[in-house]
């Protein structure tokens, strides 16, 4: 019997668990210490100032848009290649998205594409770039976009945790930068959770509004704001975690190398890109291959878990096009989806495991 390769494997240890039993015992379930605790060492650990700890990283980038002004009638640039969660909220704030292309190395936004869709938007008020699989997008250029429009930046980190763009932490290169802590993510909170990070102080205190009802740090209600607080057992464990971020990125790096030195010679599989200026943090391993269905159905057959991140592009969803008045054409976007596969993945990956899933690779297409 073959051995199988997990696709992902989330690690919940000793200290996590003493952590999350140390905060029930405690009898302070919400609103205690232990939040303000996280959000001071996930600030710290993002170069930030401040971090506003929510329960998912959807609600990080809604309260994250909000707070930045982004409402009704308003207009939010965005890419098509991401999980439905970077654009779902800009549709729930009552703003419409503008879908832009991706660059086709990297699966970040498109500067340049980015560019003329801001200079025929008129109504645009924010950027959603998105790290999409732990690479951080072209941050200089998406920069340089926002000040020519005045539009604000709302970094989607909520794959690249630990990740750096010219030596800075994602998460402090826009105006405010959000995080998701689900359970497949670099890091967790044991579950739901997500964390918006700013060096805003009045963004901050907006986000910290809207996720308590509305109340401010005398409890009145001066703004209508809803329940969107993270827990202090969820911070416990998050807490935790965050003490391992650097080593188990450390851990998916190795495991991106030794994928690298191993397919290079497959000329019918193209390895993700990594930027010189950018430390990925490989959420995801995903390559591409023209014959990639084939090549899944061979992987499972094996007991090789893949995924497909993401199958449908954004702008194509039955959801988001029963909302749009017309859904542009995105070529790369489109191309890219019927292409990318992803690898198994995760900090524990033991080499012995990333060589049978490259065996597996070159035996499929050294048959064909």
């Amino acid at each position: 019997m073959t051995e199988s390769v997990a696709f992902t494997d989330i690690k919940v240890d000793d200290e996590m668990v003493a952590r999350v039993e140390e905060a029930l015992r405690s009898g302070r379930f919400v609103k205690g210490p232990l939040v303000e605790q996280f959000e001071a060492a996930f600030a710290d650990a993002c170069d930030a100032e401040h971090a506003v700890a929510v329960n998912s990283g959807t609600d990080a980038i809604y309260l994250a848009l909000k707070s930045v002004g982004v409402g009704e009638g308003d207009q939010v640039i965005v890419p098509a290649h991401t999980f439905f969660a970077s654009a779902s909220p800009i549709l729930e704030l009552g703003a419409e998205p503008v879908f832009v292309d991706v660059d086709p190395l990297t699966y970040t936004v498109d500067v340049d594409h980015l560019g003329r869709a801001a200079e025929r938007s008129e109504d645009a008020e924010a950027i959603v770039p998105v790290h999409l699989y732990g690479h951080p997008a072209d941050m200089k250029g998406i920069r340089r976009v926002a000040r020519r429009h005045d539009l604000a930046v709302v970094e989607d980190s909520c794959q690249a945790h630990g990740a750096t763009y010219e030596g800075q932490p994602t998460g402090s290169l826009g105006d405010v930068g959000c995080f998701s802590f689900y359970p497949s993510k670099n890091m967790t909170v044991g579950g739901d959770g997500g964390i918006l990070t700013t060096d805003d102080a009045e963004i901050a205190r907006r986000a910290r509004e809207y996720r308590n009802h509305g109340r401010n740090d005398d409890g009145e209600h001066v703004r209508l704001g809803l329940n969107h607080r993270m827990d202090d057992v969820s911070a416990a464990f998050g807490l935790e975690q965050l003490s391992h971020l650097a080593d188990w990125n450390a851990g998916r790096q190795r495991a991106a190398e030794r994928y690298r030195d191993r397919l290079e010679s497959v000329t019918a599989v193209r390895l993700p890109t990594e930027r010189d200026d950018v430390d990925h943090v490989y959420h995801l391993f995903v390559i591409q291959s023209d014959e990639r269905d084939e090549l899944r159905d061979h992987l499972e057959s094996q007991g090789i878990d893949t995924g497909i991140h993401y199958e449908t592009p954004v702008h194509q969803t039955e959801a988001i096009r029963a909302e749009m008045a017309s859904v542009p054409t995105l070529p790369r976007t489109e191309r890219l989806v019927d292409r990318i596969l992803s690898l198994p993945m995760h900090p524990r990956i033991t080499d012995a495991e990333v060589d049978r899933v490259c065996d597996e690779i070159e035996r499929f297409y050294g048959e064909r």
